[in-house]
């Protein structure tokens, strides 16, 4: 049980490591070429979720992260005690993104989010753990249940 912890504890010293980079050597809305148009470093102060959804609404996007991380680690802790260790850290994934993200909400009255590819939204470390957990969660879940049916 140790382990998701620790992998938790990297994943946010890692986000919170590069929001703290870009934070003191950039300004809100410069932009540092990366890949020419295709990628840059784009430092935006994001007081909503993703998309900027509920942007502006602090209260709501301190609830609501608190609620999905409460949840994912109620989840984590049943199936690390089952013995799933792949979903637990999907899980990890997610929830230690999350935080991440909520301490930047609770700290700093907004997410620190600075990657930016093509016109796509503009994300940080903690979104790409969030988004990559959920969606192998989604996956593996998906070919569990159905190798699952299959045995039926």
């Amino acid at each position: 049980m140790f382990l998701y912890p620790l992998i938790a504890a990297v994943i946010i010293a890692a986000d919170q490591a590069t929001k703290y980079l870009v934070r003191t050597s950039m300004q809100p809305g410069d932009r540092i070429p990366v890949i020419g148009d295709w990628m840059s470093i784009y430092y935006v102060r994001n007081t909503g979720t993703a998309f900027s959804m509920f942007s502006g609404n602090k209260m709501i996007t301190i609830v609501l992260t608190t609620v999905l991380i409460i949840a994912c680690i109620i989840f984590l802790i049943k199936e690390a005690r089952s013995g799933s260790r792949i979903t637990a850290l999907f899980l990890t994934m997610i929830a230690a993104g999350g935080l991440s993200n909520l301490i930047d909400r609770l700290v700093l009255g907004y997410v620190t989010d600075m990657i930016s590819c093509w016109s796509f939204a503009v994300f940080n470390v903690a979104d790409i753990f969030v988004t990559c957990g959920c969606f192998l969660l989604v996956i593996y879940l998906f070919f569990t249940m159905k190798d699952e049916e299959a045995g039926k």
